[in-house]
């Protein structure tokens, strides 16, 4: 019977994140994230090191990426003795990857181990029709002209119209943005309300870059040394600017500058026992003390990005702990509206009662607490990379404070939720199983 033990976070890596379509284009998914596992299997020493397992993944992908990770760890300089594997939940697709780590460290069955992702929307795989796939078989089978020639008969302009994959709902129909936008007016969040969080993590963010908080986690890719999106001079006035994007009929609050841009990058974490840290040298940056998921019924009338509410819900009842027992806040910016309504339904007494089941409302926080370096509208959003940088991020934080703990929200598509606690020390008890 082993004991579950503390997973700490040694060390984080990305790359710059950029716009779409601008430096990183036309660049294979590995290209971006077989450097940040390079970075890291450099900075911390791990050349020729066997670890536990690495899981890595992607949201968008060709199905040429079917070893997305594998292939990372035989381009690191890891020991090719590590194995690895693709996971996938939407823009929570590497803070689940870490969460699935972490288990196998905390049970014992293994000691170390990355966990990353990686988007581009840049070089996204065309699509033809069924029909056209089909067809296109069909001929490369054919065994004379004739049957050739048959089959040729059978083709029609439409069936080669090209199909640009998108972020949009099976289900519904209808965009992350669309869906944002129900959201909103559901919680009646104004748009000079989601302006000025925007602000704000522009603001944290560029003060991060000048204090030199993001230099360590940050490896140069292709001449870039910082992520592209970052807008030190915007304001309200600028962002005021700005026309709706997903509703035009004049109800629409959402803007390209409250929402997260489609972006290009890639982010890891490492992970280790500390008996792993104390063998390579090692110093803890903080440890990974719990992990929740949850999901909404969006197609019945629950706001997409709603699942988060759920997910902190659990972990704080989970861990004893209330709302406001936290140092930071680091909540992935989806849309500034979609915050804004996770903490509004957080406040909301009926809320609470009657979604999540609890006797009160998990109450309000200290706004300055969240995000205080930034997060996706102001830096971007690489869906499967986001998880790992806000992850590092807050390791790299409390390492630094030495003291504190922080708690981690991820909405993502498909009306999913992943939340996380994060601790400077160890501080939950070994517990048999």
């Amino acid at each position: 019977m082993r004991a579950f033990r503390p997973v700490a976070i040694l060390g984080s890596k990305r790359i710059p994140f950029v716009r779409s379509f601008a430096q990183y284009s036309k660049i294979p998914l590995g290209d971006l994230l077989n450097p940040v596992i390079r970075g890291i299997v450099e900075t911390y020493g791990l050349r020729g090191v066997r670890l536990g397992d690495v899981a890595l993944g992607a949201v968008i992908q060709r199905t040429s990426d079917f070893s997305l990770a594998r292939e990372a760890v035989l381009e690191s300089g890891l020991h090719p003795h590590t194995p690895a594997y693709n996971v996938q939940r939407a823009c929570g697709t590497s803070l689940e990857a870490a969460g699935q780590i972490a288990l196998k460290i905390a049970a014992g069955r293994m000691d170390s181990g990355i966990a990353g992702g990686a988007d581009s929307n840049s070089d996204v795989p065309l699509l033809l029709s069924r029909e056209a796939g089909w067809k296109l078989v069909a001929f490369s089978k054919a065994r004379s002209l004739g049957e050739r020639l048959q089959i040729l008969a059978q083709v029609r302009p439409s069936d080669f119209a090209v199909k640009v994959p998108g972020v949009i709902e099976p289900r519904t129909g209808l965009s992350m943005g669309e869906h944002t936008e129900l959201m909103v007016k559901e919680w009646k969040i104004p748009r000079a309300d989601q302006d000025a969080l925007t602000l704000r993590s522009h603001q944290n963010a560029a003060k991060a870059y000048r204090d030199g908080f993001m230099d360590e986690l940050l490896l140069e890719h292709r001449g870039l040394k910082r992520d592209t999106l970052l807008r030190e001079d915007t304001s309200l006035e600028k962002l005021a600017k700005l026309q709706p994007v997903f509703d035009p009929s004049g109800a629409g609050t959402l803007t390209a500058g409250n929402s997260s841009a489609l972006t290009d990058g890639a982010a890891a974490v490492l992970l280790g026992s500390e008996e792993f840290a104390q063998k390579q040298g090692l110093k803890p940056w903080a440890y990974l003390a719990d992990l929740e998921t949850a999901a909404v019924d969006f197609v019945g009338g629950e706001g997409l990005l709603m699942a988060p509410t759920y997910a902190v819900a659990r972990l704080l009842a989970r861990n004893g702990l209330k709302l406001q027992d936290f140092d930071n806040y680091e909540i992935h910016e989806a849309f500034a509206g979609q915050v804004l309504c996770t903490l509004r339904a957080w406040e909301s007494e009926s809320y609470c009662r009657e979604r999540l089941g609890l006797d009160q409302a998990l109450g309000a926080i200290d706004p300055l607490k969240i995000n205080p370096f930034g997060s996706s509208v102001a830096l971007g959003h690489p869906f499967a990379a986001t998880g790992a940088r806000i992850l590092g991020t807050a390791a790299k934080n409390l390492r630094d404070k030495g003291v504190g703990r922080t708690l981690i929200s991820l909405c993502t598509a498909g009306g999913m939720g992943v939340a996380a606690i994060v601790e400077a020390k160890a501080s939950f008890a070994k517990t048999e199983r």
